[in-house]
């Protein structure tokens, strides 16, 4: 069976997990039922338990699904505490539900999997060695793979069920009011999390700072927390801004970063009082920067920014060119540390963010979105999942979501060392490209055939080359050769998701 995007799903596993193949991005108005988690009713003033060990005995059982944030992204400490105690109980066959997994986790889930205790995966994405080893068949069941707004959307819907969720917090009273402003490991807006507190059946807080009651502002309730753990050290905020979220020097990403802003500003959504998103890669991130002094120059203010929250973005708000920052996760220490003294930097949870069946999202608002890409074809279908080599390597974050924005902007250089990053067809579609409009390279920019009034209004813009993608895609295997074609098992490693939960991609297992 094909889908929208001309992708082939294998039917049988289609009918065994009950999807339906990609349509096309309009959601509809559908009538959804929301689910509620089974609550143990807690009284007494003190849920605090030295014991760590004692809690994963008393919640997790053979078969659960358990759940975690990424806040931390690679200073995360949560995750090893916890299945290190799993492993050591040999608890088996769990579904393993982050909002995303990180480097610092891929040596223990691999472990996990090896020893039968992980034997299902949904998350946004993976990387390094877990991708690798994901992708060369090590995990037993294919992986589900979600953006943010589609977790928040399976989690309410009832499609994610968390038995257990671990949740990693700077701050915690005797009761389970949390947030992640105060104390030694602050990462900020706490969005991801939120979902697990609100659904989860069990919901175990793990903090190395115990505040006096009522800790507020609350963003985790006592409401929804049965234990909370004293640990020694949650996580190292130092390296919340690792990985893709790093602030590039490089001359060419801040030269595609350039090109972007005179996309913006040449565009009709260029107007006071305009919104957009940035998202994360070195050339995305910088568009900001960019942004800002075009801003000042039109005398132009945004109404609010969106998604994962940098200190550039924060700059905008203290200095009132950004009026409101809604904040779903914190990308660096400034922009966490900032939300505690900022009124005007809300927090907010996947689901007001992102999630495409609930009574609005943030997404939905937004006029421009800036995004990166591993590979974009020429129908501008997006690849941010798996590399050249077919190995995953990448997250689809809220890449799908932000999408939907009325100016949606790839940023990419043309190629990556002798790897064309625009392509005749991408390796995993994961956004497709009927909610794409610009792509931006070093060398110029291409507009989806379908936006002929952003033709019009781009064409001629001093400095701005525009190609058609085909144009691009044929320079760009001019410097770097046709690769040899991919080689794939007929197994199925992972299913992509669309944000409405239908499927858009497969991912096979790479051939040894």
């Amino acid at each position: 069976m094909k889908n929208n995007v001309n992708r082939e799903l294998p039917e049988d596993l289609m009918k065994q997990l009950d999807y339906k193949p990609f349509e096309t991005t309009e959601i509809g108005h559908p009538e959804v039922q929301r689910v509620a988690p089974k609550v143990t009713v807690t009284t007494g003033d003190d849920k605090v338990v030295e014991s760590l060990e004692d809690v994963v005995k008393k919640t997790v059982k053979d078969g659960m699904t358990i759940s975690f944030h990424h806040h931390f992204r690679n200073g995360d400490f949560v995750f090893n505490q916890v299945m290190d105690i799993i492993l050591k109980l040999g608890i088996k066959d769990l579904t393993l539900a982050p909002s995303s997994l990180t480097g610092v986790m891929n040596d223990k889930v691999i472990e996990a999997i090896k020893a039968g205790t992980i034997t299902n995966i949904t998350s946004s994405g993976m990387r390094g060695s877990l991708g690798d080893f994901v992708s060369h068949g090590g995990l037993k069941n294919p992986v589900i793979f979600r953006s943010h707004g589609n977790r928040a959307r399976s989690i309410e819907n009832g499609n994610i069920k968390i038995d257990v969720a671990f949740l990693g917090v700077p701050n915690s009273d005797a009761l389970g009011n949390a947030n992640g402003m105060n104390g030694d490991a602050v990462f900020g807006s706490l969005g991801y999390a939120l979902m697990d507190a609100q659904y989860a059946d069990k919901v175990v807080l793990l903090t190395d700072n115990i505040v006096d009651y009522p800790n507020t502002p609350a963003s985790i309730k006592q409401t929804q927390v049965d234990y909370v753990v004293k640990v020694d050290k949650v996580g190292d905020p130092d390296k919340i801004g690792s990985g893709a979220t790093r602030f590039t020097k490089d001359p060419k990403e801040l030269k595609i970063a350039s090109m972007v802003n005179d996309v913006i500003i040449n565009s009709p959504y260029f107007k006071d009082g305009f919104s957009f998103q940035t998202g994360s890669g070195g050339a995305a991130l910088a568009v900001t920067r960019f942004l800002r002094q075009s801003m000042i120059d039109a005398g132009t203010t945004a109404s609010f920014a969106l998604g994962g929250i940098t200190s550039p973005t924060v700059k905008l708000l203290e200095e009132g060119l950004v009026k409101k920052v809604m904040d779903v996760q914190d990308f660096d220490k400034g922009a966490a540390a900032s939300m505690k003294n900022n009124q005007n930097q809300q927090e907010i949870d996947a689901s007001w963010y992102a999630d495409p069946d609930n009574k609005g999202a943030m997404v939905d608002q937004l006029d421009v979105a800036i995004l990166s890409a591993l590979e974009i074809d020429t129908n501008f279908n997006v690849n941010v999942m798996t590399g050249s080599d077919g190995v995953i390597r990448g997250a689809i974050g809220g890449h799908q979501d932000a999408a939907t924005s009325k100016l949606t902007i790839i940023s990419a250089p043309l190629v990556r060392g002798r790897i064309a990053t625009v392509v005749p067809d991408v390796t995993t579609v994961v956004t497709p490209g009927e909610s794409v409009d610009v792509l931006v390279t070093e060398y110029g920019i291409a507009i989806n055939p379908r936006r002929k009034d952003l033709q019009d209004a781009l064409s001629n813009v001093p400095g701005l080359p525009v190609y058609d993608i085909h144009d691009l895609q044929k320079l760009a295997e001019s410097k770097v050769g046709k690769p040899e074609p991919l080689q794939f098992t007929d197994r199925t490693v992972a299913l992509v998701e669309y944000r409405d939960g239908t499927i858009i991609d497969t991912i096979k297992q790479v051939k040894d």
